[in-house]
């Protein structure tokens, strides 16, 4: 390998060490570091505000508020979703007793394709789990459309979709309920982290129960709840992050500027545009390689970036149908999903962060135009 100094795909949003001193001292002062603290409050509050939702509700991770949605909904049966994502997504419905029914993906956007949802659909549907991938929105009015026509609820998997809108209006607050990611590796980062996204004062109520083990008060439980509340030390290193994330987001803006200009007409190599009205958060930059084209195979593309010590992902591969627990359904056979296979086989998420000099990049797009 050679040794040039290593790039990494990602590269966590980090707080400012003395401002988070500041607020870990008044934690230890207020010696309460857990269960709905002051600094989980203002950060809920915080978020409410930057994200332009009405409710939301704080987890250790992003894949528990998935798991409580579909509680919290009371989704039995079968969900349809994409095979184009993250585990997380499907586990949430395995670990819930739910069949995940897959739907092809839409190769303009990678997006679970609208237009063969109904298809799918059976007496036993009884909800849509959509992902916004790599924070692109779907097209929540047709989903919407087909959710109402049929009766059903949509849960949307949003865990790349921090700050992304259509049209000046959140992108979270489609569908029934938006789950969110603060996963280190994600735009906005609290270490681990995450939250959902809900319409009303009601239901905020349900989910906060559900996640702090269903407990109304001190003596009443309401639910068979679970305990996934975020703690005082990652709500402050949230609060902290928030007031730099702006700034992160607009570095990667300029990354995937510079890439789209090197890259673009190169042979075989193909990426995603800004969408019309959308305001992206530049969580990704996915190129996808036609070897016929490009005169190399995505996995040997990868493994020359490797070998320069520049680390790329190729982010979603494998398919979530093809692995064991989920390849039996009839859904997740190759031949319904042809799309799917055909971006994940093609795919390299290109290193996107805030971190990125400009002789990272230019090393990058060297080596894939050599």
């Amino acid at each position: 390998m050679t040794q040039n100094n290593l790039i990494t795909v990602t590269s966590p949003l980090l707080p400012d060490l003395t401002e988070f001193n500041k607020y870990l001292s008044d934690i230890w002062n207020k010696k309460w570091i857990t269960n709905n603290g002051f600094y989980h409050q203002e950060l809920e509050k915080a978020l409410c505000e930057y994200l332009k939702v009405p409710f939301i509700s704080l987890f250790t991770n992003g894949t528990l508020p998935l798991i409580t949605a579909l509680q919290a909904l009371r989704i039995t049966g079968e969900v349809i979703t994409t095979p184009y994502s993250f585990v997380a997504t499907t586990h949430a419905l395995w670990w819930n007793g739910i069949k995940p029914v897959f739907v092809d993906i839409d190769p303009n956007t990678g997006n679970l394709d609208p237009e063969k949802i109904e298809a799918a659909i059976t007496p036993k549907t009884t909800a849509i789990m959509p992902v916004h991938v790599y924070g692109k929105p779907c097209d929540t009015k047709k989903i919407k459309e087909i959710a109402d026509k049929y009766g059903l609820k949509v849960i949307y998997d949003a865990a790349h979709a921090f700050g992304v809108e259509v049209n000046g209006e959140s992108i979270l607050n489609a569908g029934d309920m938006s789950t969110l990611s603060f996963h280190a590796t994600k735009v906005y980062n609290t270490i681990e982290g995450g939250a959902l996204v809900m319409h009303d004062a009601e239901t905020k109520k349900r989910i906060d129960y559900l996640k702090n083990f269903g407990f109304a008060n001190e003596t009443t439980v309401v639910a068979p709840g679970i305990n996934s509340k975020m703690d005082e030390i990652r709500s402050a290193y949230g609060l902290i992050n928030l007031q730099q994330v702006d700034k992160a987001i607009e570095a990667r803006h300029q990354v995937a500027i510079k890439y789209r200009e090197a890259l673009r007409g190169t042979p075989g190599i193909t990426f995603f545009d800004d969408m019309p009205g959308v305001k992206h958060n530049y969580s990704y930059f996915p190129i996808f390689v036609d070897a016929n084209e490009y005169g190399m195979t995505r996995d040997e593309l990868y493994f020359k970036m490797k070998n320069q010590n520049v680390l790329g992902r190729r982010y979603f591969y494998p398919l979530i149908s093809s692995f064991s627990t989920y390849k039996g359904l009839e859904s997740a056979r190759p031949e319904n999903l042809q799309e799917a296979h055909k971006m994940a086989e093609s795919v390299i998420c290109l290193p996107m962060h805030h971190n990125l000099t400009t002789s990272d990049i230019n090393r990058i797009i060297k080596l894939i135009l050599k």
